[in-house]
């Protein structure tokens, strides 16, 4: 079961996060949208567990725009939106792989097990880097009409993606001591503007816990996950 759900889970956020474009994300209240974003989320778990002849994938497609058709529908924006309609994918992953655990040993991919851990590593990696990027804007949304941004042209979101990005390698690899010098290094190059404006200060806290706490939560997770499977060496254990 859980080699299913690995490969299910890696198609799952390469169709939600990689392969979702603006223009699908803006227009799933139209049909062609929403079918289109159902087609690449069918042909990504095909190809992540490598057989195209499972109805169950299928069936998965289906609750995925089903889903995603509900949330459109009530047009609630925000945080605690995308992680229910994330917790529901997450569900319909997990009861596929629970009703047809055999999926993965029943594709082509099967007899090459070391691919499992690296899609945990990159489903993890996706996770932490660019689902976080949806979570953390959606929590400062609120704020950010209030706050008076004179900064390169999206530096924040950079910056938020190399500090995950940062945080997932070095708790992947043993060094969490690390991530206190890279919190101490960015309070201290933010000093200056925090000093001058209490809600800058603020708004700057409150994303940079965000994104830690994220990615931290990403990185455990994919060191749990990594420890159901088959050993990498590129991790350490």
């Amino acid at each position: 079961m859980i080699e299913t759900l690995t490969a299910l889970f890696f198609a799952h956020v390469c169709a939600d996060f990689l392969l979702q474009t603006n223009w699908i994300h803006a227009n799933k209240h139209r049909a062609r949208a929403l079918l289109l974003h159902g087609v690449i989320v069918l042909v990504c778990a095909q190809a992540a567990l490598g057989r195209v002849d499972s109805v169950e994938l299928l069936a998965l497609a289906l609750a995925h725009i089903a889903i995603d058709a509900i949330k459109t529908r009530l047009r609630r924006p925000g945080l605690a939106a995308f992680l229910l309609d994330q917790g529901a994918h997450l569900a319909t992953l997990a009861a596929v792989a629970f009703w047809s655990p055999d999926l993965w040993a029943g594709g082509i991919w099967a007899r090459w097990p070391g691919l499992l851990p690296l899609m945990a590593l990159a489903g993890g990696a996706i996770t932490a880097l660019i689902a976080g990027q949806y979570a953390v804007g959606l929590l400062m949304r609120p704020h950010a009409s209030r706050i008076r941004d004179q900064g390169l042209r999206r530096g924040g979101r950079q910056i938020g993606l190399l500090e995950r990005a940062l945080v997932f390698v070095l708790l992947l690899a043993d060094l969490a001591a690390g991530i206190g010098f890279l919190v101490a290094a960015k309070s201290l190059l933010r000093f200056g503007t925090a000093a001058r404006d209490q809600r800058s200060a603020e708004y700057v806290i409150i994303g940079t816990l965000a994104s830690f706490g994220w990615a931290l939560l990403a990185a455990l997770a994919t060191r749990g996950w990594l420890d159901l499977l088959p050993p990498l060496a590129l991790v350490a254990r």
